[in-house]
């Protein structure tokens, strides 16, 4: 989120620039302070605030660089699984160890040859984190917003790189696989199989500095594992290990994005000797008692800034009382668009914004920031903000390639479980929210409302993670459909990644694009709230003005061929999904439509009270309606029932914060690519079926 478009306006609304949403919330004397576009810290922190993206793809482990056929093996192995069983036997390093590590850093993925936003390449992870940075693209040209969206004014990074010797050895971990190895870096970095064999010499010499013997036994390389992950504390290291033997006691099964088809074989009967970390000589801090987390995460307190700065102007977040002031009805997950140590810079400024916790993509490890009474500004909606509990996992949103990590989806995955069951929030799309999924506030704010963590990360595979994943629940006469492609193979075109127009690398994703007619020549649907003109959608990778994402939710409105149709903005919206290879499944469910007699309701962003509701003292806040309609026959999927609410807090004494509740009733739907609301009295509720 740092560098995106309304969060650098600094302002809890989140708006596209100071001045928007919070201040129609907020009367009294015209911008503060905050009007200021905050540049000082970005730029004394971008260093690292650089997507890392290879400037072409590297060849397959079965595909030499002068091309060729993949070379199957008689046994049907890949070359990739032949390549791990290769370097474990040459380094005495236990296949299922092996495997299970590339597994937590990569999901065994090689992504091109492109880094990762930490600098490591490959399936194993090396770290190269000073080559990454020097090859990074136009971002780090001086001439250019990070976030690339133009939707708020320019931040610019500066374009320094730090010196090698500047950098910590867990970014720096290829240069000693070249050494333990006599392999190249430019081998190491863009060879599958060269860096599989660095992987495995780095368990191997870990072993060993350790004074642990090449054991067969899986059960005996606990620390040595530990210490791949490069953590800086034992319970950190601990929380990868676990992960890696959780993964090798349950199996796992992958086809990679280079079609390779890598397993691990179920072990249920490994168990590691944990005690084996206290030879990492590792600090194991005491946790922070602010910090609020499972146990089985590695959290650490680094709190944001609430601080006064005069003229009734403070930051960056508000303090409250909740669940008893407001209820918790959605967990937003972001990407943070830079690094992690750019992202911890970020947060402590106190004229910056604010998240509840930023989740690192080597390990895992959380930070948490404001405590989960208070109400953090990053949703870029303040309506939605003073319900939620805002996660920024590190990562770059066009550049897919700098992954979100095995490592940091399982560690995401626990948070967010634990959140929920602690405040009630189902596990499901209408409460589980990207980024790009909360509305614009009104019709003024949509075009500036973020989009990560946007089309690649996936939404499937995290749902499982959370225990809760996406699965059929009806017959072809439900009446809902479950978006559900399969990631690895569901590859539509995006344009935009590194220079607008050009089509990114191709990739899995959890996105399906949405046409005017059951063809793929058809045009895609219109967005009038992000093109008031009627101008059409795009495939660019912001663009969410056609496109419906894995989990989301929709109303049937037709089917022909391989081709089904949804409810989707006001109107009919078309997407492929062949009955061989669906990319929806059949659900059912509540949904919404006009009440009899109405040919049309007004849609909106935000949930506010009535007028009537509000105390002396207290600005009536507009009911605005945001520039589409629900028509008669229509219908959309129900996500909750809610009270119309309004957080009135503006000042830094929070003695003098209110929560307005009204007499409406509101019902969130999935109405396009993000949620919105319609007020109850407007509506009928049904059944999908009926």
């Amino acid at each position: 989120m740092p560098g995106s478009a309304q969060d650098n306006a600094h302002d809890p609304d989140r708006g596209t620039d100071k001045g928007t949403d919070r201040d129609a919330d907020r009367p009294g004397p015209g911008p503060s302070r905050r009007t200021a576009l905050r540049t000082a810290s970005a730029a004394a922190s971008a260093a690292f605030l650089l997507p890392v993206v290879a400037a072409s793809p590297a060849a397959r482990a079965d595909q030499p660089p002068s091309g060729g056929a993949p070379d199957p093996s008689p046994d049907g192995s890949g070359a990739l699984q032949r390549a791990f069983a290769a370097a474990a036997k040459e380094h005495r390093v236990p296949l299922s160890v092996l495997l299970g590590v590339s597994y937590l850093q990569s999901r065994w993925d090689g992504h091109r040859g492109a880094p990762s936003v930490t600098g490591g390449y490959g399936p194993m992870h090396l770290t190269d984190a000073f080559t990454a940075l020097s090859a990074a693209p136009h971002h780090s040209q001086g001439t250019e917003d990070a976030r690339g969206d133009q939707a708020r004014p320019l931040r610019v990074p500066e374009a320094s790189v730090p010196e090698p010797r500047q950098l910590p050895a867990r970014l720096r971990t290829l240069d000693r696989a070249a050494e333990l190895t006599g392999l190249s870096a430019a081998a190491l970095r863009g060879d599958a199989a060269a860096n599989v064999r660095g992987g495995a010499a780095l368990l191997a010499a870990e072993q060993k500095k350790l004074g642990l013997p090449p054991s067969e036994d899986p059960a005996d390389w606990y620390a040595a594992v530990a210490a791949y992950s490069g953590a800086d504390s034992a319970t950190a290291a601990a929380v990868f290990a676990d992960d890696v033997y959780d993964v090798i006691r349950g199996g796992a099964a992958r086809t990679t994005g280079d079609g390779e088809r890598v397993t691990l074989d179920a072990a249920p009967q490994v168990t590691p000797d944990r005690r084996q970390l206290r030879s990492l000589g590792l600090p194991d801090p005491k946790r922070d008692p602010h910090v609020e987390a499972p146990d089985n995460v590695s959290c650490e307190w680094i709190p944001a800034p609430y601080e006064q700065f005069g003229d009734n102007d403070y930051g960056n977040h508000d303090l409250g009382n909740r669940p008893l002031s407001q209820m918790i009805d959605y967990i937003v997950i972001h990407d943070t668009e830079g690094s992690w140590d750019t992202t911890i810079k970020l947060v402590q400024d106190p004229t910056y914004v604010s998240w509840q916790y930023t989740l690192r993509s080597s390990d895992g490890h959380i930070a948490q920031h404001v405590p989960l009474k208070d109400v953090a500004w990053h949703a870029g909606n303040w309506y939605v903000n003073a319900k939620s509990i805002g996660l920024e996992h590190e990562g770059f949103l066009t550049a897919p390639d700098a992954w979100y990590t095995e490592a940091m989806y399982r560690s995401s995955a626990r948070l967010v479980k634990w959140l929920a069951r602690r405040y009630g929030i189902p596990l499901d799309r209408q409460h589980i929210l990207g980024h790009d999924n909360v509305p614009g506030t009104t019709a003024t704010t949509i075009k500036g409302m973020h989009t990560d963590p946007g089309p690649y990360w996936d939404w499937a595979h995290y749902f499982t993670l959370l225990g809760a994943p996406f699965h059929r629940t009806a017959g072809a006469s439900g009446g809902l459909v479950t978006i559900r492609p399969d990631y690895d193979t569901n590859e539509p075109v995006y344009t935009g990644c590194e220079q607008a127009g050009q089509e990114c690398v191709p990739h899995g994703s959890s996105a399906v694009r949405l046409h005017t007619a059951p063809s793929d020549d058809a045009p895609l649907v219109k967005d009038i709230g992000l093109r008031p003109d009627g101008a059409d959608s795009t495939t660019g990778v912001n663009d969410t003005g056609a496109r419906a994402t894995t989990g989301q939710q929709f109303a049937v409105a037709g089917r022909q061929g391989d081709w089904t149709a949804i409810w989707y903005l006001g109107g009919r919206a078309w997407f492929h999904n062949p009955r061989r290879r669906p990319t929806a499944v059949h659900g059912k469910g509540l949904v919404v439509t006009p009440k009899a007699g109405l040919t049309e309701v007004p849609v909106y962003g935000r949930a506010y009270p009535e007028k009537e509701a509000y105390p002396e003292g207290v600005p009536v806040q507009a009911v605005s309606p945001l520039p589409y309609k629900l028509l008669a026959g229509q219908r959309y999927a129900l996500g909750l029932k809610t009270q119309g609410e309004y957080l009135w807090a503006t000042t830094f004494d929070e003695s003098g914060h209110i929560v307005v509740r009204g007499q409406d009733i509101y019902y969130q739907i999935q109405f396009g690519h993000r949620v919105a609301f319609v007020r109850a009295a407007d509506v009928r509720v049904r059944h999908s079926g009926h």
